[in-house]
């Protein structure tokens, strides 16, 4: 029994290390797109903070989810939060599952490349949305009479950046349409119903969307129609933005990704290259045509009869 488990756990080891090696080569080629949708994240929830200091509270607006759904309250407004919390630590988790699992699909630095692509596309809608009209914010501290619904004006630009984090995100108003917890659902929903192996994972995902969609509009935390928006708008995102992105290898089958190669690598593939053309032999692996060296010129087999022909003419 000891034998087995540190045999497995050798293999495991291997296959980590393995890994993480292709995922860094990976990443020595895309780490400009990840950096640049991470930094997104703090523009967005810059811009966020931003719209606050202009949220003006105000009656709550008229809204047929609010009639349908009984109010949670405040003291159950954590239902949401924590669902919304299983959503994006298991998505991380699934992502970096090639690690661990002999079985893979995807490369974790590729899909989250996918991802923040997404996010981004997704997310700079919203911005451009809730700065063009602020709602009177439903949420509880968003309302007439809380501290928390107006924001007094900042005493320094170093308040504004550092957004009061994380409070700052928890306790918003006025970043309303649209919601931006559906948006990051649905783009972990849809990435592992193309990406996902497991169809009972895949269908749970949907119905854990709708019922994050009730949660929200029953603690008020959103409009309906910041929820609706964000399920048409993000599944558009998606749809378009995938079929302009390149496609992610499959690793179902076995095959090895062809990483990107290093500057040393082009060189010596370039000088190779140069080589099999000086001696006459096609750069392309198809083209296996025999090639004949005739009066220091190098013919192939086509060319080589017509020169035949053309010295016994003139013979």
């Amino acid at each position: 029994m000891t034998l087995y488990i540190g045999r497995e756990a050798s293999k495991l080891w291997k296959r980590i290390c393995a890994e993480t090696t292709t995922e860094i080569n990976l990443l020595a080629d895309s780490w400009k797109y990840i950096l640049t949708g991470l930094i997104f994240q703090y523009i967005h929830g810059l811009a966020a903070r931003g719209v606050h200091y202009l949220h003006r509270p105000g009656p709550t607006l008229q809204d047929v989810g609010f009639f349908l759904l009984p109010e949670l309250g405040q003291d159950k407004s954590y239902i949401s939060e924590t669902l919304f919390t299983f959503v994006f630590l298991s998505f991380v988790v699934w992502t970096f599952h090639p690690f661990i699992f002999k079985s893979k699909k995807i490369y974790t630095v590729l899909i989250w490349c996918r991802v923040l692509a997404f996010l981004v596309a997704s997310q700079f809608l919203r911005i451009i949305t809730f700065y063009s009209t602020q709602l009177p914010g439903p949420n509880y501290h968003c309302r007439e009479g809380s501290k928390l619904a107006r924001l007094p004006h900042p005493e320094s630009v170093f308040e504004v950046l550092l957004i009061n984090f994380p409070r700052g995100m928890t306790h918003g108003c006025g970043d309303l349409i649209f919601s931006s917890h559906m948006i990051f659902t649905l783009v972990f929903v849809l990435s592992y119903q193309k990406y996902g192996t497991k169809r009972c994972i895949k269908q749970l995902g949907w119905l854990i969307a709708v019922v994050q969609s009730f949660l929200i509009i029953a603690s008020r935390k959103h409009y309906t129609v910041d929820v609706t928006v964000a399920w048409y708008t993000v599944n558009l995102v998606v749809f378009f933005l995938d079929k302009k992105l390149p496609e992610l290898p499959d690793r179902t089958g076995g095959a090895s990704f062809l990483l990107p190669l290093s500057t040393k690598d082009k060189d010596s593939k370039t000088k190779e290259e140069n080589h099999k053309l000086l001696n006459g032999n096609s750069v392309d692996p198809a083209d296996w045509r025999l090639r004949t060296q005739v009066n220091g010129k190098i013919l192939d087999d086509a060319n080589l009869v017509h020169a035949e022909a053309t010295a016994m003419n003139g013979a």
